[in-house]
């Protein structure tokens, strides 16, 4: 009986080296192919990247005062309070996330709690635990049933207008090019 407690001595002798397996699960992180591997895998879920760009994140324990700018997709899931501007981009707010902030994206998805203006050059969304406090403005809008949404909406055509035209201009363009040949 006593040999049986002498044996957990070596387990614990154990942990220090699986202390060492978690230090190297955090280094590979850091290097390329690692972040490769984590980009391919957020972008098979629902908050993953946009077809080939590359997924910033801002992890739940992270609390940001002040502008956020950039040129990738961003899923936050601390909080944040300022200005978050990507305007050719994709700005997910994870259901952790409380942001209180103006928002500029190309594309905006909320599953957690904003509270400030989202402007989306073309769509925003709110999911179902999704919350949202302030005016939006954009081309299109998707709420889920049980997503909670105060404020106006203004849908802006413009931005649909300047897809519109320059798809009319190029289908146009196809059929007056094919029309002069003869066989």
């Amino acid at each position: 009986m006593w040999g049986n407690v002498k044996k957990p001595e070596t387990p614990q002798a154990a942990q220090p080296g699986s202390k060492n397996f978690e230090v190297n699960q955090n280094q590979p992180p850091k290097s390329a192919p690692a972040t490769w591997e984590g980009t391919t895998a957020m972008s098979t879920s629902p908050l993953g990247a946009t077809g080939d760009r590359a997924t910033a994140r801002l992890g739940s324990s992270l609390h940001v005062k002040g502008e956020i700018t950039g040129s990738e997709d961003l899923v936050v899931d601390g909080s944040v309070e300022g200005l978050i501007q990507l305007d050719e981009r994709k700005l997910t707010v994870g259901a952790t996330a409380k942001v209180t902030a103006d928002i500029i994206a190309r594309e905006v998805v909320v599953y957690g709690t904003v509270k400030g203006n989202l402007r989306a050059k073309d769509r925003i969304e709110i999911k179902k635990d999704g919350s949202v406090n302030g005016d939006l403005t954009t081309a299109r809008i998707m709420i889920e049933d049980g997503a909670y949404f105060k404020g106006s909406i203004e849908i802006d055509k413009s931005s649909e207008k300047e897809t519109t035209s320059a798809f009319s201009k190029s289908a146009s363009a196809a059929p007056a090019a094919t029309g002069p040949k003869s066989i």
